[in-house]
């Protein structure tokens, strides 16, 4: 499933692309009734998470979620053909964005966004987590929701509740760049502080990268995530199930059950 860092690249490269233009909007599968977004100027593309909700005058937001399968393609000639399946295509006269096999695309009403909104956690590559005074305030309700999980700090992360954005990958390295066990608890506001700070800034190095970075070093290298052993000490990585996925870890370099 595609991470945060890789939704909120695919809507700023869409929100250049569409915002402030008229949109031809078809569903050749003829899953999606794309007719109340035909012909209409695209308002925004914004990524929430692992949402994308596109902003469309006159007409109900669009609400998609690539789930395990979804993925988008861009055609920078936007007569060419759409690929089978394509369960949305956006396109202006310069270029053309398919859609293909989402979890869910979907028009929302004010209250499904709200519903939405509500139900969805700190997001840390949010806009609104630049200014100082909402940055602050935003990491305050990050550490707050952190510590009132009451689970394991590893299953937390994952829950989009809580933080939103963070798939297994980047689970798996931000608690090793911050030394926590998967499996910690009650792990206090330092430290929930401190991962929350290392998933802003990694996470905004993987949106520009297209990938998950997790050592800026040696962009295409992971510490423990899928290894066999630590790339920092060479231990061997443990894993076991945490939260219905696998957890990665070193014994060594992640020994900070609680602070």
């Amino acid at each position: 499933m595609p991470e945060g860092h890789l939704v909120h690249r695919y809507a700023d490269e869409q929100h250049e692309a569409l915002a402030g233009r008229v949109v031809r909007a078809a569903s050749p599968q003829g899953r999606f009734d794309a007719r109340p977004y035909d012909g209409r100027v695209v308002e925004g593309v914004e990524a929430l998470g692992k949402h994308l909700l596109y902003w469309v005058e006159d007409a109900p937001a669009i609400h998609v979620h690539l789930g395990m399968r979804g993925l988008f393609l861009r055609y920078d000639d936007p007569a060419a053909e759409p690929r089978k399946g394509t369960r949305l295509r956006l396109a202006t006269g310069e270029a053309a964005f398919d859609l293909i096999a989402p979890a869910r695309c979907e028009p929302m009403d004010e209250r499904a966004l709200a519903a939405l909104r509500a139900a969805t956690g700190p997001d840390p590559l949010r806009p609104d987590t630049a200014p100082a005074t909402a940055r602050d305030t935003v990491r305050e309700e990050a550490v707050r929701r952190l510590l009132a999980a009451r689970t394991p700090v590893g299953a937390a992360v994952l829950d989009q509740s809580v933080w939103s954005g963070i798939g297994n990958a980047w689970r798996a390295e931000l608690l090793f760049l911050t030394g926590l066990d998967p499996g910690a608890r009650d792990i206090g506001a330092e430290a929930a502080g401190r991962l929350w700070d290392t998933a802003v800034h990694y996470l905004a190095l993987g949106r520009d990268a297209g990938q998950v970075v997790s050592d800026p070093g040696a962009p295409d290298e992971r510490w423990v995530y899928k290894r066999e052993r630590c790339r920092r000490c060479g231990a061997a990585v443990r894993t076991w199930t945490l939260a219905s996925r696998t957890a990665y870890a070193c014994p060594a370099d992640q020994h900070l059950q609680a602070l």
